[in-house]
């Protein structure tokens, strides 16, 4: 069988120490990348071109504007039309030597999934977690599996996991140009998730790759996820979502706990001191509910996946955690 081709797209913005050690990770992985796509959404002082070294075949593209996460992404893939697998990484994600090997050897044997999720290690802490994968609560919540936690002595295996975190992941490429890749009124936070869940509707699956090993800053250009950056775009982005794609009778059974979800939300988030930023982004998203219902219909005409197998993948804990 032959090896399917994988392309690489990292977007940029205003990170360029982190993009350089990025790309001298990627230029020295295991497996071949047939092309990557650096997309640069408009950044200060952006240079003329990549730093050496980088990945063969690497192709700068530098924006007049910044798109956001979700379009510059989208942006890229018609530079990867003749690749199998689109890789997305983050330019502060440096990826272990063997973490495409890793993935490709998953990719031949779970045919039937069309997202794999990368282990996550925290860049300035190697024996603390920053991921194994994305989780999405019943009520509309979602996190970051094993963020924080110390690295187990024993290898991470692999498992089922609602949805990849963007900063580095791999999806099979039909499947997400079938979808129209992110939706980019969500700019950026959340779109991962969502990309997720209209996969999974769509009938893929996801699995977390336990040795495809990356090394995370995480949020080295828009601040941790406290920053008003972060809380707007997280938290108008999380009802988005939920409207989108939250089956059938799971909708409407679930919503008193999504807007329960909502409002301790915002009283958290008072109490911390972010309410104009937290109110702002509620008001946003109920603003933009009829653009997200109108993007529903079509979802959810289109499923194939029954409403008991998203039932099964939700987390469906009685205190999920915090973002």
């Amino acid at each position: 069988m032959n090896t399917p081709s994988v392309g690489v797209v990292v977007v940029n913005w205003n990170s360029f120490l982190e993009l350089q050690r990025c790309l001298a990770a990627l230029a020295v992985v295991r497996g071949e990348i047939r092309r990557t796509i650096v997309i640069d959404n408009c950044s200060r002082c952006a240079p003329d071109d990549l730093p050496y070294p980088r990945p063969a075949n690497a192709e700068y593209v530098r924006l007049d504007s910044n798109t956001g996460f979700a379009r510059g992404n989208n942006l890229a893939l018609p530079y990867l039309e003749d690749c199998d697998w689109i890789a997305l990484v983050n330019p502060d994600a440096y990826v272990d030597a063997g973490w495409l090997e890793a993935l490709l050897e998953a990719v031949a044997h779970y045919p039937d999934c069309a997202m794999f999720a990368s282990c996550l290690i925290k860049a300035n802490e190697p024996t603390v977690l920053d991921g194994i994968g994305d989780n999405f609560h019943m009520s509309g919540m979602a996190w970051r599996l094993g963020h924080g936690a110390l690295r187990p002595d024993s290898p991470i295996g692999d498992k089922e996991v609602f949805a990849p975190c963007a900063a580095a992941a791999l999806y099979r490429s039909d499947a997400l140009v079938a979808l129209g890749g992110f939706d980019e009124d969500f700019f950026c936070y959340f779109e991962d998730v969502d990309l997720a869940f209209r996969l999974r509707l769509a009938g893929h699956k996801c699995m977390l790759v336990g040795n495809a090993m990356v090394h995370h800053v995480g949020s080295a250009t828009t601040g941790d996820q406290k920053s008003d950056f972060a809380v707007y775009y997280g938290h108008r982005n999380m009802v988005w979502c939920y409207v989108k794609n939250m089956p059938g009778i799971l909708f409407w059974l679930l919503l008193p706990l999504h807007l329960m979800a909502n409002i301790t939300t915002i009283i958290r988030f008072v109490l911390r001191g972010q309410g104009e930023t937290i109110l702002r982004a509620k008001w946003e998203a109920i603003k933009g509910i009829p653009l997200m219902w109108k993007k529903r219909r079509m979802i959810q005409a289109s499923r194939s996946a029954s409403t008991d197998a998203i039932w099964r993948v939700l987390d469906k804990s009685l205190l999920p955690r915090r973002r």
